[in-house]
């Protein structure tokens, strides 16, 4: 019995897994509109109802797609920036924006489904997809603020951020975790994502194919003068 109910469960978990692989391939073929259980099953080989089995609709799939992705780039970085020294902001800063960029070119469709394309008519659930990742993300790219605050602080002695600038929820994940931390700091943060995530956006989407040979030579030195910008020693 012990066996059946083994060889059953392996089987179930494989099954999801190429369920899940296969509707990244259909995002990845035909954009996010073609994530389909019947799309799925008919690439599998299955019938509807035997797929319903497994995610019960559609927005159960997506749900468990973006905690799964999410996750795991939320791993990526969090390693990165752990075997980095401590006492390297920039090797640190590096660390985690060059696993950024790797994961993001190993997952397309993981970028895509997390901070690129909605899929069309899907409903998180309350607090959203995969609220520990997005947490752990969050408070990571503070993190890259934090460790430069130190060296850069005084070039934002004249800064007019106050704390009602910020959305409450981005609020809740940061302040707790960098308390010491001003509001001109998180606005920091903010633009330090939006120069990583902007680059490495239009790699993803494609946009630098037609623009330079060397996209990583591109990242590199906005890494360095991104550095350099903050008065990191390096």
């Amino acid at each position: 019995m012990g066996t059946t109910r083994g060889r059953r469960e392996r089987l179930r978990a494989e099954t999801t897994a190429e369920i899940k692989k296969v509707a990244l391939e259909l995002m990845a073929a035909g954009g996010p509109d073609a994530i389909t259980l019947r799309a799925i099953a008919r690439e599998m080989g299955m019938t509807a109802n035997a797929i319903y089995g497994y995610f019960a609709t559609r927005d159960d799939l997506v749900t468990t797609l973006i905690n799964d992705v999410y996750t795991e780039l939320a791993d990526t970085v969090d390693s990165a920036w752990k075997a980095a020294p401590a006492q390297d902001p920039a090797a640190r800063i590096q660390a985690w924006a060059g696993a950024f960029r790797d994961w993001a070119l190993d997952h397309p469709e993981g970028f895509r489904l997390v901070y690129g394309d909605p899929v069309p008519g899907y409903r998180p659930p309350p607090g959203g997809a995969a609220p520990d990742a997005a947490h752990r993300v969050c408070t990571g790219i503070t993190a890259l603020a934090a460790v430069a605050w130190p060296h850069t602080e005084h070039r934002y002695a004249d800064s007019d951020f106050t704390w009602s600038d910020f959305d409450a929820g981005l609020l809740d994940k940061v302040r707790p975790a960098f308390p010491d931390l001003p509001p001109a700091a998180v606005a920091l943060a903010l633009r330090i994502w939006s120069r990583l995530h902007g680059l490495v956006s239009l790699e993803i989407y494609g946009h630098l194919q037609t623009q330079t040979l060397s996209p990583d030579k591109l990242f590199a030195e906005e890494l360095a003068q991104l550095i350099r910008t903050l008065d990191i020693p390096v």
